[in-house]
Order: C-alpha cells, then sequence, then structure tokens
C-alpha cells in the first residue's frame, strides 16, 4: 500500500482520502500544458460565459454572481487580471502612450506626470483596482441604501473593468492597424458609457436617476485620480524649483 506524499496517509485508490492528493501525478506533457494554460484563463470555468453575460447584461450577471450563483463565473479578481495579461500582449505589440492620448493638448510637460499617465496606460489591471478602490466610495455613497456593502461594490466595478480593459484592447488592436489616433480619444467615452450602463443596471436598469449616479460616481472617481496627478506635479516642481 503506497503512502500520500501530501500527508503519508495510506492510500486506496486513486486519491489520498485524507487531503485528496492525487496517488500518481501526471505526466507533464502537451495535454497537461493545454490544460495548465486553459486553468489560468478559466475557460473550463466560465471565462467565455462570463465574457457573453457581461457584454450582454453586466448588472443583472454580476447581481447573480453577488446573490445567488458564483459557480459560472470567474472570479473578480482573476477576470480583471486576465482581461490586463490581454491587454499587455496587445500593447506589446500595438504600443500607445500618454503623448497618444494628448497629441491635441499641451505638452506634458512634468516627467512625474508623463511616468504616472504611461504608468496607467502600461498597467490597467493595477490603474483598474485602484481606480475602483475610488469610485466604489463615491458608489457607495449614493447607493447606500440599496444594502450593498463597499466589498460587493468593489467586485462590481472588477468585472467593468475588466470588460473596459477588453474595450481598449480592440482599439489599440484596430489603431495599430489603421493609425487612427480618434480611436484611442474614444477610449474613455466606451468605458464610460458601459460603466453607467452596467452600474445602472445592477441597481436598477429601470429608473434613470440610476444611470445618473453611476455616471458621476465614475467622474468623481476620476476626479480624485487626477488631483492626486497634479498634486503630484505640483510636488515635484517645488522640489526641481
Amino acid at each position: 500500500m503506497n503512502s500520500c506524499k501530501n500527508c503519508n496517509e495510506p492510500v486506496i485508490g486513486n486519491y489520498c482520502s485524507n487531503c485528496g492528493q492525487p496517488a500518481k501525478l501526471k505526466k507533464i506533457d502537451g495535454q497537461y500544458i493545454i490544460h495548465e494554460i486553459a486553468s489560468v484563463f478559466h475557460a473550463e470555468r466560465g471565462m467565455l460565459y462570463t465574457l457573453k453575460r457581461m457584454l450582454t447584461s453586466p448588472g443583472e450577471s454580476i447581481r447573480q454572481y453577488i446573490t445567488e450563483d458564483r459557480s459560472r463565473y470567474v472570479k473578480p479578481i482573476t477576470f480583471i487580471f486576465v482581461t490586463s495579461l490581454i491587454y499587455a500582449l496587445v500593447n506589446h505589440f500595438f504600443h500607445i502612450s500618454a503623448e497618444d492620448f494628448y497629441k491635441e493638448q499641451p505638452e506634458i510637460e512634468t516627467p512625474a506626470m508623463n511616468l504616472f499617465l504611461n504608468w496607467m496606460i502600461d498597467n490597467p489591471g493595477y490603474t483598474s483596482l485602484i481606480s475602483g478602490l475610488f469610485m466604489a466610495f463615491w458608489v457607495k455613497l449614493f447607493f447606500r441604501k440599496s444594502g450593498y456593502n463597499l466589498f460587493e461594490i468593489f467586485v462590481l466595478l472588477c468585472y467593468i473593468f475588466g470588460i473596459s480593459t477588453l474595450f481598449s484592447s480592440v482599439v489599440l488592436i484596430f489603431q495599430g492597424l489603421i493609425h487612427l489616433s480618434l480611436l484611442i480619444q474614444i477610449i474613455n467615452i466606451i468605458s464610460l458609457i458601459y460603466y453607467t450602463w452596467a452600474i445602472g443596471q445592477f441597481f436598477d436598469k429601470q429608473i434613470i436617476g440610476r444611470h445618473i449616479k453611476a455616471f458621476l460616481s465614475y467622474i468623481l472617481g476620476m476626479f480624485i485620480i487626477a488631483v492626486l496627478a497634479v498634486i503630484g506635479t505640483i510636488i515635484e516642481i517645488i522640489i526641481r524649483y
């Protein structure tokens, strides 16, 4: 009788009855690698289903995830990092920078501001999480009677920003192919429209006031981020001069 290599308990059958460890590990081959890649993207546990639902009825789907069924959806943090990985791969081939967003605006004069904006562009996952924290505060404030706590609202925003990141990836591909800078300029507009629609649907799609509150929470959240960027720029100017 073999012993479990994990807990040293006797093993009868294919799995240890004590800890669930397989009695014999599978050989690492091509099929194993494919399975591991699939598990990272959760393709076997709902990535396609999650994408479909987030594109057709995001608010209702996220509400279902929070209150009813979590088995068919990719987990929110995993979702946002997978979509960020897709964006990173696309951005590797069709690179954009802060200057691409501000071609028609005054030149970004300070290295700190330029560094901050480029970091946000190159790291959409972290940017989404940081933005989500600020926006979650405003969503919680505007919808304080809904009964959802701050963490549940943060989950809502993780899914929304994940889809927004995919939108950015698609726009980036088209921009890289046809070199039309206007496409990059509409990324924020697309994200804002999707955000407002998803938040409004999550709370109550029939009430137009929900969408207005969602719109304001986005604007205020981005305003805080902009204020932080400006403060960093002012500090840099003071230090330099």
